[in-house]
């Protein structure tokens, strides 16, 4: 995807063959995907048939066209990532959430939804591969950490990213080792996947599945449950589809509006070599990419930086699947 795709972009490209109804779309680890629902059959077995193998522009953007199995799509707001054409008075997101300082990027919201509802709107109905979705336990044990960089925060911001953290204990008689709580089995699965080799502070992190079903409240326990820093309380579903390895980029939000490239690269170069910067605005809001030398300085930047506070905005930090600035 050389160019961006949007709603509007599919829609122009979709309705000569037939009233678009619907347009949903989402990034899964095959890349960016989209579900488009017409009117009738006959426009959906056309627009098959004139588009599969096309470009959308010149030179890239190739459609790869299958028929859902999904009969309906349900839209719940009409936003640049999906839309109900049969319906405009949808609101653009949620309404009457609490505002979260510094927390306030709109995205897909789904009202009060389920984990699994969450999980199905952001993997298109199937998940990641190699995750089972079958996994209960929902307690991790993170080992081969480095002792003197290390601490509970640090952790608690690598490992929100994949789900919402209950608790996290570091072990004193082991002190390479910690403990994890995940909000439950599915976000625990994807820690797993997803953190296993990575690098942070020199060290090649393991993770894996804690005998212990939970971690015990205690004097050596950080509670993080009713943290309003934890990611997955809102935005569930975006919040799924955007979880991937560490990589070189990393991706910041709700930071402040008069932000400088220089402020951005001065607050972050102590972690590593920066390549590249964009600064640009999203909904009104401003956002940036940062790109690394290497997936363990752009980790060590969100694992130090993530939710630090930059200007007068508390800033969020997290890894971003595009390869180049």
């Amino acid at each position: 995807m050389l160019y961006p795709i949007t709603v509007e972009v599919l829609h122009q490209v979709f309705s000569p063959h037939g009233y678009v109804e619907k347009v949903v779309t989402f990034q899964k680890s095959a890349g960016f995907q989209a579900l488009i629902q017409f009117q009738s059959r006959q426009s959906a077995v056309s627009a098959r048939n004139s588009l599969q193998g096309r470009n959308i522009y010149d030179g890239c953007c190739q459609l790869d066209i299958q028929f859902s199995n999904l009969e309906e799509l349900q839209v719940n707001y009409n936003n640049e990532r999906s839309r109900d054409f049969t319906n405009p008075s949808l609101p653009s997101e949620q309404k009457g959430r609490p505002s979260q300082p510094g927390y306030g990027d709109a995205g897909v919201g789904f009202p009060q939804m389920n984990n699994a509802a969450a999980i199905a709107a952001a993997f298109g109905g199937g998940l990641p591969p190699g995750i089972s979705g079958t996994n209960d336990r929902c307690t991790l044990l993170a080992s081969n950490l480095n002792p003197d960089r290390i601490d509970e925060d640090k952790l608690f911001n690598l490992f929100s990213l994949y789900g919402n953290i209950v608790r996290i204990k570091l072990l004193r008689n082991k002190p390479d080792h910690a403990l994890i709580q995940m909000g439950d089995g599915f976000q625990a699965e994807l820690a797993v996947h997803f953190l296993k080799g990575a690098t942070l502070f020199g060290k090649r992190l393991e993770v894996n599945f804690s005998k212990h079903p939970n971690i015990t409240m205690g004097a050596e326990t950080h509670e993080y449950l009713n943290s309003n820093l934890n990611r997955f309380n809102r935005n569930a579903a975006k919040n799924y589809r955007y979880c991937c390895s560490p990589t070189k980029m990393i991706h910041l939000s709700t930071l402040p509006q008069d932000v400088t490239e220089e402020e951005i690269v001065s607050h972050l170069e102590e972690h590593g070599s920066i390549v590249n910067t964009k600064l640009f605005e999203m909904n009104g809001k401003k956002q940036a990419l940062v790109l690394f030398e290497s997936e363990e300085q752009a980790t060590e930047a969100l694992v130090c930086k993530h939710a630090s506070t930059l200007g007068d905005s508390m800033i969020r930090i997290s890894f971003s699947q595009l390869q180049t600035i």
